[in-house]
């Protein structure tokens, strides 16, 4: 929550006109959409604590292989499982992810996350139950299936992933990892996940890696909107940012604004 609101501090409070320039959405969402995303957030953190809590119980109680501390089977099978638990979660993601977007059952249960087609970085877990406690699962499953060191799965979850799942909802697109990136997914990706994947329309479902979309055929294809290729067509000039709504956020701190009926349509 500390890192969305540190992000999301700075780049949609007062945004300037060359941090506007790298948004994938050129506009930007309302106050009840962010509003809603944060509720969404805690919701999903409710049932993401589920089975990471499980799994130290087991552990802590001998009931699982997980271990802490290091070289307890040397460097070596540090660095395996670093990238195990990389890869593996990675893959994991990706086809529950795409299962919301190709089976109603599980689309019923994740199309609440895209209401927000025009994230902000608090829309990271904006998850419902369900969603949130399977993709926990991997940090349960882990150490009950071989030698885990939880110091490093924890740190990976926590910073890691977390961490980049912020990125990837940022609405923001970096200069050196562009949406043309041919190994990883970008915020650009991400967005357009967003905007345009519904019920059997699963673009971009992978998180970190494109390779699980390249061979699904799930990539976006159709022209490219990213903000790199809109500056190059000239869309992204000083004359369109002045006309872009830049909504007042300082709501967000007044306790009546929460108290108020939620938006029945996030912007």
């Amino acid at each position: 929550m500390g890192m969305s609101g540190a992000i999301f501090m700075k780049y949609y409070v007062n945004p300037t006109f060359e941090i506007w320039q790298n948004k994938s959405n050129p506009k930007y969402p309302s106050p009840d959409s962010v509003r809603n995303e944060i509720i969404q957030m805690i919701k999903g953190m409710a049932t993401a604590t589920l089975l990471p809590s499980l799994s130290l119980y087991l552990a802590q109680h001998g009931l699982s292989k997980a271990y802490c501390g290091f070289n307890q089977y040397g460097i070596a099978y540090d660095v395996f499982q670093f990238f195990l638990i990389w890869i593996g979660t990675d893959l994991w993601e990706f086809y529950y992810h795409r299962m919301g977007h190709t089976i109603s059952f599980f689309w019923d249960r994740h199309k609440p996350h895209h209401t927000f087609y025009n994230p902000s970085p608090f829309a990271v877990i904006a998850d419902e139950y369900t969603d949130q406690f399977v993709r926990s699962a991997p940090l349960l499953l882990f150490p009950l299936l071989l030698p885990i060191n939880m110091d490093i799965m924890y740190f990976e979850f926590a910073v890691f992933f977390y961490g980049y799942g912020t990125y990837l909802h940022w609405g923001y697109e970096f200069e050196w990892l562009d949406a043309h990136h041919p190994i990883m997914n970008t915020a650009f990706q991400h967005y357009i996940h967003h905007a345009q994947s519904i019920i059997n329309k699963p673009y971009h479902t992978g998180f970190f890696f494109k390779i699980w979309d390249q061979l699904a055929g799930s990539v976006f294809d159709q022209e490219c909107v990213c903000a790199k290729c809109c500056r190059a067509k000239g869309l992204r000039t000083r004359e369109a940012f002045a006309k872009i709504e830049k909504p007042d956020y300082s709501v967000l701190l007044s306790p009546s604004f929460w108290l108020t009926e939620r938006a029945t349509k996030s912007a």
